[in-house]
């Protein structure tokens, strides 16, 4: 089937630009934000995702010869708007700082705390890791040594303390095993699998690709508010649980609809139904809290190198 099966260049981009994002989140938001305005870039995330899959079913109305070409094409849209608006992003402070820019710093800093005083204590903290005296307030000031990096990959890779050894350790396999659960495989081949189940019409593959993708981005908007209520390993936990379920469910009832001689339609719904379950429950824990529980462990300093070293456990 021709839409089923994504091109792997706009996978590897869509992967490419996860690691980045949360990056800029930590370096915008405040130390001791919420966790779940960490997560909260996910809604938005699988929000575009949804809106995909809703262009797709009212493209697929189309002729063959035009409909794959506006499916294409018409996600050139949101990526122009996202370049403006990358374009008016300010400038992450620390780097600004890093650099001597205190003013502009000063400035971003304002606009993303909540208070004066905040915006000062931050400010603060990223001079005295930039090696810049407190009492420095010039708008420009000459920084005699730079952050290159390697203090960051020394406490991450060379010279860990046992604490960051265990916190990286563990980060980089949450992402190892989030990815090894095969989230990518049943969302992004959903319509195979639909087939599989018993669903010929195109259509119909198309409404049940929908389906999915608004149940996932549903969870993610309750799991977004459910981190600070919860905690993050209860909703971890059950999270793998319900996924492990899930995916014993839809193998089993694959494997009777492949062995059985008439179409079962409590087998088919069977295998929908635990689809959509095993989005809900990895949206719920492993696809948002994979994020947070880096940012929130690792040092101010080494959360931004090692968010984006996290993509690599994908």
């Amino acid at each position: 089937m021709w839409f089923s099966s994504p091109p792997p260049t706009c996978v590897g981009w869509y992967k490419l630009l996860a690691s980045f994002v949360p990056t800029g989140d930590e370096r915008l938001l405040r130390v001791h934000a919420p966790p779940h305005h960490h997560s909260s870039y996910q809604v938005f995330i699988n929000g575009g995702i949804l809106l995909g899959y809703i262009s797709n079913y009212a493209f697929s109305k189309m002729t063959l010869k035009l409909g794959w070409r506006m499916m294409l094409g018409i996600g050139a849209i949101p990526s122009v708007l996202l370049t403006v608006g990358v374009l008016a992003m300010p400038e992450s402070p620390r780097w600004l700082v890093m650099r001597g820019r205190l003013g502009e710093a000063t400035k971003v800093l304002n606009k993303t705390s909540d208070t004066k005083e905040e915006a000062q204590q931050r400010l603060a903290d990223i001079k005295q890791a930039a090696g810049i005296p407190e009492n420095c307030n010039d708008d420009i000031v000459q920084v005699t040594e730079r952050n290159t990096g390697e203090g960051v990959w020394k406490e991450l890779f060379l010279y860990p303390t046992p604490t960051v050894r265990h916190i990286l350790i563990a980060a980089l396999g949450i992402h190892f095993f989030q990815q090894a659960s095969g989230v990518d495989a049943v969302v992004l081949y959903s319509p195979r699998i639909f087939e599989k189940a018993g669903i010929t019409s195109d259509r119909n593959k198309l409404l049940a690709t929908m389906a999915v993708g608004f149940v996932k981005t549903m969870f993610i908007l309750v799991a977004t508010f459910m981190l600070d209520r919860v905690g993050r390993r209860p909703l971890l936990l059950s999270s793998v649980g319900g996924m492990v379920l899930s995916l014993l469910t839809l193998a089993i009832s694959l494997t009777i609809i492949d062995h059985s001689e008439k179409k079962l339609m409590w087998a088919v719904g069977l295998s929908i139904t635990m689809v959509l379950s095993y989005v809900a429950t990895f949206s719920i824990g492993a696809g948002p809290i994979t994020w947070v529980y880096k940012l929130r462990n690792l040092s101010v300093e080494a959360a931004g190198t090692g968010c984006c070293c996290g993509g690599y456990g994908e």
